[in-house]
């Protein structure tokens, strides 16, 4: 073996050998503050299960009415939520909707009206159960910690959710592309729209990532019909990314979708 293969071969293990440890240090669900099961950083863990994504989605016996897939737990009723827009404050010039979307599923655990636990198909056979089962009574309780991460029902010191995005103006029959028109709040930035299985999504570009492509790093916005016509809404997982716990900046912010230095998780949708 001449020695300039034996460097290229050498570079080529050491190159390997990185993505190898960067995958394997990549944060995720496993280990998270998001897994119950005893090798996780959640509030609870049990024993009874180590099955990692229970607590939140089934491949079988799902909510179908839920607005995220698979999803295993049971929803609190939409109108059960005091809202911001009830503070009255005269600059929030978007609607809000009752809360829905991918915010209800949040709330499912973070509204603390449920043990964490509590799934609509347990682990195993024989676990289903329409008002919700919870897989460990005495390990796992409800979520603590007023007003972070528990946030209540009362979502008045919250920033809006289920409110359409900057004052409303974009909607499902816009071409696709950039936003071209006039938001209702010129202190927005335009947002993007695709389609995806002919239904329309929307984010905003964050520093992070590609132009025009959306991406886990960008300000994610729901489609919603309830204010007459199909457009695109805040909720919260339009700042947050629950499938990545990677701290994200020097406050180690976990589930942010990028970092917040210089404030850059506000301004990626807000012209300030």
């Amino acid at each position: 073996m001449t020695g300039a293969i034996r460097h290229i071969l050498l570079t080529a293990s050491s190159l390997l050998l990185l993505v190898w440890v960067g995958s394997a240090s990549a944060q995720t669900i496993v280990g998270s503050q998001h897994d119950l099961t005893v090798g996780g950083n959640a509030q609870g863990s049990t024993n009874n299960t180590d099955e990692v994504c229970v607590f939140c989605h089934t491949p079988h016996g799902s909510d179908i009415a839920a607005p995220v897939p698979l999803w295993n737990k049971v929803l609190g009723a939409p109108g059960s939520y005091t809202q911001y827009s009830t503070l009255q404050t005269p600059t929030f010039d978007s609607t809000e909707a009752p809360v829905g979307s991918v915010s209800l599923a949040c709330l499912s655990c973070h509204d603390g009206t449920q043990a964490m636990d509590v799934v609509l198909n347990s682990p195993g056979s024989g676990g289903y159960n329409a008002a919700g089962n919870q897989i460990d009574q005495v390990a796992i309780g409800n979520m603590v910690g007023t007003p972070v991460p528990m946030l209540g029902t009362d979502l008045t010191n919250d920033h809006p959710v289920s409110m359409q995005y900057g004052g409303g103006g974009a909607t499902a029959a816009d071409p696709p592309g950039a936003f071209a028109g006039t938001l209702g709040d010129p202190d927005f930035r335009a947002p993007i729209r695709a389609d995806v299985n002919g239904n329309p999504v929307w984010w905003v570009d964050s520093p992070v990532g590609t132009a025009l492509t959306r991406e886990s790093t960008d300000m994610i916005l729901y489609a919603r019909p309830d204010l007459g016509a199909v457009q695109p809404f805040v909720e919260c997982g339009s700042c947050h990314d629950p499938h990545n716990s990677a701290s994200q900046g020097p406050t180690s912010v976990a589930f942010l979708r990028i970092n917040n230095t210089a404030s850059q998780i506000c301004t990626t949708c807000h012209t300030k």
